[in-house]
């Protein structure tokens, strides 16, 4: 929007570029690509994955909106979406699944902590 007016920010974290989980997440904001923007939102998908990664995991479902490379976790630290998680009863350091939704001027007003990855647009739409 080149008007000046705030937009509405979908920042979503996830694990990593071209697994089922992370695909299906991508895929269901891309679905709903056009539904989230007549909503006012702006959507940002960040990971630890290179932009190299994110070039190619980007181009084979054609997502249409950013990934952030945030290969020193910096980002995602700061947004509390690292840290322990447990996966086949094993325990292990990385990148939380999360949504966060900002409003026009910035402010925090809702995290999505259990991401339904198929159903990860209708979440944020409130469907």
């Amino acid at each position: 929007d080149l008007t000046g007016k705030g937009h509405k920010i979908v920042l979503y974290t996830y694990p990593k570029d071209n697994t089922s989980g992370c695909t299906a997440e991508a895929c269901s904001l891309r679905d709903a690509y056009q539904d989230l923007t007549a909503a006012g939102y702006t959507v940002i998908g960040v990971s630890k994955d290179s932009v190299k990664s994110h070039t190619g995991f980007r181009a084979k479902p054609s997502l249409p909106f950013t990934l952030l490379a945030d290969t020193e976790t910096t980002l995602l630290q700061s947004l509390g979406a690292w840290g322990e998680k447990k996966m086949c009863g094993k325990v292990s350091v990385g990148t939380l699944r999360k949504t966060y939704i900002f409003t026009e001027d910035g402010t925090l007003e809702r995290i999505i902590e259990k991401v339904d990855t198929k159903n990860a647009a209708q979440q944020i739409l409130g469907q």
